[in-house]
């Protein structure tokens, strides 16, 4: 199994994570009942073709997932796409897609914490949303000082929580359609000839995408897999199959039985509450306050830990590569945790979600930033893998090292190239800073420099 010590650096972090750790680490991140939280805007910008936004969704991160394996086999280390695209390309390339992926990872703990703490204020107003931050950031940031291990046993338990929901809606909801509530035709949720286009399905599935973004997480815990790195690589995969079934199967089953389809198209959700009025309409008010719980405690607590972590772990990778400031590179002698890392991530996450929380349209905000740093970043990871194998090693291999992610470049540069105009800008305006960033590093003598592979 290849090490870090062949690629300049220590081992300093616990290996101590297996497949199944990281599968689950993997699904945690992704949420397997995701769509609950996002599924009226998903609705509305398909045109009620959500199976069909969530397909496009996840051809798109399969591909991804298919580089993101390929890499993980050539280097088995923290740090996700910065790591493979600086190695596979070059160290000043590596910065820009570290860059690009921090708009998602700073960004994504932050919109977890803040949908999570609506929806809890809406069911205990006696705390506010501001107060529900500060409890869901704190409770994360102990968890994940005590170490990776403490995270994988809570990951596992709050898995089978959120899967337990899901079963009981499904249930509810099957039982519901066979009792005639449906009110559209069977296969609806996935073509609508008189709604259908190719511009109005790609431009929602980048807000479908979102529901996807996490299985990339699993390779931020590179250093802590005691496997090779195939085996990380198809917990990927694996972890991405399985949450993709959960979200066809879900929407599909909410799209049919969605009353007020017209009106939720035409003037969408701002509240956020489509998939409750929904589970309303299907089962109960008891179903409706149970999904909306199981909502607010898997993205607020079980989605925002693995996110805390994977993005300390981001951090921690270019920190000891001289790309950020150095102190967060520390790891705790005991833990064995970048604990300075993992604290600022959780000072930023509040920081940034209480600004959000003041803006009325910040979740929205927050949800297309999270999309277009990811998404850029997946790009420059595609065209590693083809520089990387098929330039460098000379890979005979055309289908993994060239058709595969050309194929996942084209459909992630149509997904971007349909987000909203203010997305578009923002997140233009994020790269011109990393660049100016690294124009500044260059001036000043620290060009970026990876440490040498060991001879």
């Amino acid at each position: 199994m290849s090490t870090v010590e062949q690629f300049g650096y220590r081992q300093e972090l616990k290996r101590s994570l297996g497949f199944a750790d990281l599968m689950i680490y993997g699904l945690i991140f992704m949420v397997p009942i995701a769509p609950f939280g996002i599924f009226g805007g998903v609705f509305q910008s398909s045109g009620g073709m959500v199976a069909l936004a969530y397909i496009i969704g996840l051809v798109a991160m399969a591909f991804t997932a298919l580089s993101y394996s390929q890499m993980a086999q050539a280097f088995p280390m923290a740090g996700s796409v910065y790591t493979y695209a600086g190695r596979g390309i070059s160290a000043p390339v590596g910065f820009i897609a570290g860059w690009a992926i921090l708009l998602d990872y700073i960004l994504v703990p932050s919109l977890l914490y803040l949908i999570a703490s609506l929806a809890m204020n809406s069911f205990v107003p006696g705390i506010p949303v501001w107060g529900w931050l500060v409890i869901f950031v704190l409770l994360n940031t102990a968890v994940n000082y005590m170490g990776i291990q403490m995270t994988a046993r809570i990951t596992r338990v709050m898995l089978v929580a959120e899967l337990a929901v899901l079963a009981i809606f499904l249930v509810v909801g099957g039982i519901a359609l066979a009792q005639g509530k449906a009110q559209a035709g069977a296969f609806t949720p996935i073509f609508e000839s008189s709604a259908f286009s190719w511009t109005l399905v790609f431009g929602a599935a980048a807000t479908a995408v979102l529901s996807f973004l996490g299985f990339d997480g699993i390779s931020t815990l590179a250093e802590e897999n005691k496997e090779d790195g195939r085996r990380l690589g198809r917990s990927m995969v694996a972890a991405l199959g399985l949450a993709a079934v959960l979200f066809v199967a879900q929407t599909w089953v909410a799209a049919l039985l969605m009353p007020d389809r017209a009106q939720l198209i035409a003037e969408g959700d701002p509240a956020g509450d489509a998939f409750y009025r929904m589970a309303e309409f299907a089962g109960g008010h008891w179903l409706s306050v149970l999904t909306a719980v199981a909502t607010a405690i898997a993205w607020g607590f079980a989605n925002s830990l693995v996110a805390q972590a994977a993005t300390s772990r981001l951090l921690f990778a270019m920190a000891r590569d001289r790309m950020l400031p150095s102190f967060l590179a520390k790891v705790h002698p005991k833990h064995q945790v970048p604990v300075n890392a993992t604290l600022a991530v959780a000072v930023l996450s509040l920081g940034i979600g209480l600004y959000m929380n003041s803006r009325e349209d910040g979740i929205a905000l927050l949800s297309q930033l999270v999309n277009f740093g990811a998404m850029t970043a997946f790009l420059i990871l595609h065209v590693a893998v083809v520089v990387h194998y098929r330039f460098r090693r000379r890979s005979r291999n055309v289908w993994a090292h060239l058709i595969a992610p050309a194929i996942g470049f084209l459909v992630l540069a149509a997904v971007v190239y349909n987000t909203k105009l203010v997305t578009q800008t923002v997140g233009l305006i994020w790269l011109a800073v990393g660049l100016v960033v690294l124009g500044v590093s260059y001036l000043i003598g620290r060009r970026p420099v990876l440490p040498s592979e060991v001879k």
